[in-house]
């Protein structure tokens, strides 16, 4: 597939997502330089890791590019196995790395990955595949309610017991949104929220980390140094940048005083150092990124291309949004990265490698 062969929808979507990377390699220099020479002696460290990241992703892009997109469906079944055993080897004593209290990652050897990541996308691609099946039946509740629901919850069970309940919502939400638009009768979904209301009210206020992550979304300045301390940090970084930034490169919050300013809390830095330009400037980029993804989808030639955009659109939307609610505290904190420009290995290749399916789809 050559560029000049590209529609209209595929050159803006890939120029939106080639800007976007672009300002995540510059801003994850920038808020990782100081950081990475204290720990490494190397204030390039993330950088190169990035864009080593960054590549990988782009190599395999073009292979989807050159690829149609239905083959997929013939490897759905393939990626959900994968992606299940991935999530239970994040569980395993010996091959799960624990970080933070959470066992997220998968260390093989010198490769390591957090296989949420990419089940999420494995995900899209398997519900997509069986919606399509299972269209002539999708208003039945034992063949079209069922089947789908059925895998979402053992997934999002798996990645609650890391625990993840950032990304599991965010999977949960977009495979409901999947299933609503392929015409599954979602009143079928009423009768488990009496079980699940309960459990994630547990979730929530029986678990000490997240009942004080409410609290300092709540009044974070009654605790500015314990569990406030980073939202205001991040208050304090959006808020010193003012209309126009501080300038590139200037921010004082990535001297140490804001927990993951190259990863979750990057939009922060972007907000001090680009001021109110740069952050509406982000977020006009993904929401242009959301209504192309949706012209996609509705645009494709048949139901697994339409399911599929529809899917990678709503995830990279979503996880936009909530990392940009956290940020600016509208939300309580949760572990998302900002797609395109937060830094992260197996996050950023799979972004890349979706921008790539959404290009076929348009393009076939």
């Amino acid at each position: 597939m050559k560029l000049e062969n590209l529609n209209k929808d595929s050159q803006r979507l890939l120029i939106i997502s080639t800007i976007l990377l672009c300002i995540g390699i510059v801003m994850i220099y920038s808020a990782s330089s100081c950081y990475a020479y204290e720990q490494y002696n190397d204030s390039g460290y993330y950088l190169k890791r990035h864009v080593i990241h960054c590549l990988l992703g782009l190599f395999l892009a073009i292979i989807f590019l050159k690829k149609d997109y239905k083959n997929l469906k013939k490897y759905a079944k393939v990626f959900l196995a994968i992606s299940i055993v991935g999530l239970i080897l994040a569980l395993l004593p010996g091959i799960g790395r624990e970080a933070g209290g959470a066992k997220r990652w998968v260390k093989l050897g010198f490769i390591g990955f957090q296989p949420s990541e990419f089940s999420g996308f494995f995900l899209i691609v398997y519900i997509a595949d069986i919606l399509d099946r299972k269209q002539p039946v999708i208003r039945s509740f034992m063949q079209g309610f069922m089947p789908p629901l059925m895998i979402l919850g053992f997934s999002v069970l798996l990645i609650l017991l890391q625990p993840d309940l950032g990304s599991s919502v965010c999977i949960m939400a977009v495979g409901l949104i999947m299933m609503f638009v392929a015409g599954v009768n979602m009143a079928y979904f009423l009768p488990f929220l009496v079980p699940i209301i309960p459990i994630f009210y547990f979730l929530i206020f029986k678990v000490a980390y997240r009942l004080r992550r409410i609290a300092s979304y709540l009044d974070p300045w009654s605790d500015t140094q314990g569990a406030g301390f980073q939202i205001i940090q991040s208050f304090l970084a959006l808020g010193s940048g003012g209309i126009f930034g501080l300038g590139l490169g200037c921010s004082k919050q990535k001297l140490f005083y804001l927990p993951q300013a190259h990863t979750d809390f990057i939009f922060s830095i972007i907000g001090e150092e680009a001021g109110l330009i740069g952050t509406l400037s982000v977020l006009v980029l993904f929401v242009l990124f959301v209504w192309i993804g949706i012209q996609i989808s509705i645009k494709a030639k048949d139901l697994f291309g339409r399911y599929l955009a529809l899917g990678i659109t709503a995830s990279i939307g979503l996880k936009a949004a909530i990392n940009i609610a956290v940020s600016t505290g509208a939300i309580p904190t949760k572990g998302l990265p900002l797609p395109f420009i937060s830094y992260g290995g197996t996050a950023l290749i799979f972004t890349i490698i979706a921008v790539a399916i959404l290009i076929n789809i348009s393009n076939s």
